[in-house]
């Protein structure tokens, strides 16, 4: 039997375009490109319009499962499907970050004949962005550190309280909590830090809101890094630092432009993982891809649950913008997997796991309805799905009142998506979706946060730490109260515990503690035991990626 190739296979025999071709396609001239060789640009702040027309459409995803259910592959394939059937689209995605790269989930850039290109480059270090925000990031920590060590400490510090952490684009759990300054005077004052991945930083978030330059350097200079010692919060501005921040992230800020396997646009730009940070990306990308197409597809990393609700809570609140369409991304194997089969069954056909597991999928169905918008199924097909499989699947969405398709973009490309696409287009044209948040502005951060878990996340109660009480007064008498919740949990689970698959019920949901984004707009409720640095797997993927001496890279997936 012939194996279907890896996606670095298909991706490095794929033809690709000179950018400049892909640009034109966009009617954006020559001139306003800023080249990162011949197939990568940035695009200049001035592309986006003040109240671009195009049509937006989300992509998300029930629970995710270690099997991958291809949202960013279906969402790519949903571009090209668009292209397929004369709609000008355009996919606007997030960065891959090297965590996930050399860990456990791979790359980012989606798979099969739904790709972005070129491939290797995106996947590793790309135009640098990421190391712009680290840097950034980093300077802000070495400032602090330099502050606290100068014998003017003009702002008086209390080290005991610096809330700001140190950001490296890896997973390295041991860097979670260490202790700087360790070795005497000369080497800086002795305190408990830590490290967060870089999709975590504040800075990625503050990228990704930001509407120019200008809004930026406010978010920065608003960044909460502690207090003095008589107590008073303590800003980033007032360490005269933002004009240098700003500096490292002039470039970074501007979106990048990269072609799908087929030769359509795709803009990439800003990475927050929807687990641990915001998880959409920038707020200028998507508004830039609504001036450039008619049709802007992106997505919102993790289940609906996570990065879905964010989208709407942050960044559509934040900026303005409002989703025309939602599509949840599904997989009979994870159907499977959520009516608590076992991996070695899922080549079987089941129709009652079908029905069992689909409460999943179900719960995600009505969170996106308590939105005000009807989602669109997008079934992910493999080549262990049976019909009766789909046809099951398909009649339970229908009593949902929700339209199920089955997309076979990953083997097939656009031409797998021309299906979807239509749906869409249909969904669009109903002109059904009105839009509605959850909770608003001015309701406690208890009740933004009480709110969530028990609508989105189907929770009986919420239980608050001991420590996340008091960072919850220290919130509130900051003045932070009416900031969005960023809630920080397992993907894996409605509740903080990744072990209750399905659709759980009568479960506790456990705040243990609170990190400020202040610039951002955002507090961040760690649940259960989530950690904002993971950690690298037994056998992290980064044992499979190899160069040879022409410079061809393999093992990337």
């Amino acid at each position: 039997m012939k194996l279907f190739p890896s996606d670095i296979e298909i991706a490095q025999k794929s033809k690709i375009s000179s950018i400049k071709d892909i640009a034109l396609k966009l009617h954006i001239d020559e001139e306003d490109l800023e080249l990162y060789g011949k197939y990568k640009a940035k695009l200049p702040l001035y592309l986006q319009q003040q109240e671009p027309k195009g049509k937006l459409i989300l992509v998300s995803a029930m629970s995710p499962t270690k099997y991958g259910e291809g949202k960013t592959t279906m969402t790519i394939g949903l571009t090209d499907g668009l292209n397929s059937i004369g709609k000008k689209a355009i996919a606007v995605l997030r960065e891959p970050s090297l965590g996930p790269v050399f860990g456990l989930k791979g790359g980012a850039a989606g798979g099969g004949y739904s790709q972005v290109l070129p491939m290797e480059d995106i996947n590793l270090h790309f135009t640098g962005d990421f190391s712009a925000i680290e840097k950034a990031n980093n300077l802000l920590s070495a400032i602090i550190d330099n502050e606290l060590q100068s014998k003017e400490n003009t702002l008086n510090l209390d080290p005991k309280s610096i809330a700001w952490k140190r950001v490296m684009d890896m997973n390295d759990r041991s860097l979670r909590q260490i202790i700087v300054g360790i070795g005497g005077k000369g080497n800086g004052v002795m305190r408990e830090d830590g490290f967060n991945i870089t999709p975590a930083s504040e800075i990625m978030a503050i990228l990704c809101l930001s509407k120019d330059i200008e809004d930026l350097k406010h978010r920065l200079g608003s960044i909460f890094i502690g207090k003095t010692m008589e107590g008073q919060p303590v800003f980033a501005r007032e360490l005269n630092v933002v004009g240098a921040m700003a500096a490292l992230l002039k470039d970074a800020i501007k979106p990048n432009l990269v072609q799908t396997i087929e030769g359509n646009a795709a803009i990439l730009h800003g990475g927050p993982f929807a687990s641990i940070a915001q998880g959409t990306n920038s707020v200028i990308a998507t508004k830039m891809g609504l001036s450039l197409g008619d049709y802007v597809v992106t997505e919102a990393g993790f289940g609906a649950d996570l990065g879905a609700e964010k989208f709407f809570h942050i960044k559509c609140e934040q900026s303005g913008l409002k989703p025309d369409a939602v599509v949840i991304v599904a997989t009979i194997k994870a159907i499977k997997h959520h009516a608590g089969l076992a991996a070695n069954e899922f080549q079987y056909e089941n129709i009652s796991a079908i029905a069992t597991g689909f409460c999943n999928l179900e719960k995600h169905i009505e969170n996106i309805q308590k939105f005000g918008i009807n989602p669109v199924v997008c079934i992910n097909a493999f080549p262990t799905d049976t019909v009766a499989e789909y046809d099951t699947l398909i009649g339970l969405c229908a009593q949902k009142g929700v339209k199920a398709v089955v997309c076979n973009s990953f083997a097939e490309g656009g031409k797998g998506a021309t299906s979807i696409a239509q749906a869409v287009i249909t969904e669009i044209e109903s002109e059904t979706a009105h839009y509605q948040p959850l909770y608003q502005a001015e309701d406690a951060i208890e009740y933004k946060i009480i709110k969530i878990a028990k609508e989105i996340y189907g929770a009986s109660a919420v239980a608050f730490s001991s420590k996340a009480t008091t960072q919850l007064k220290m919130i509130n008498e900051i003045g932070f109260s009416h900031f969005s919740v960023c809630m920080a949990k397992t993907p894996a689970s409605f509740s903080d515990n990744e072990k209750l698959i399905g659709r759980p019920t009568d479960f506790t949901i456990t705040v243990r503690e609170f990190e400020i984004a202040s610039g951002a707009g955002f507090v961040i409720p760690l649940l259960g035991e989530v950690m904002r640095m993971p950690g690298l797997p037994s056998v992290p993927n980064a044992t499979r990626i190899d160069v040879d001496n022409e410079g061809k890279i393999t093992g990337l997936s």
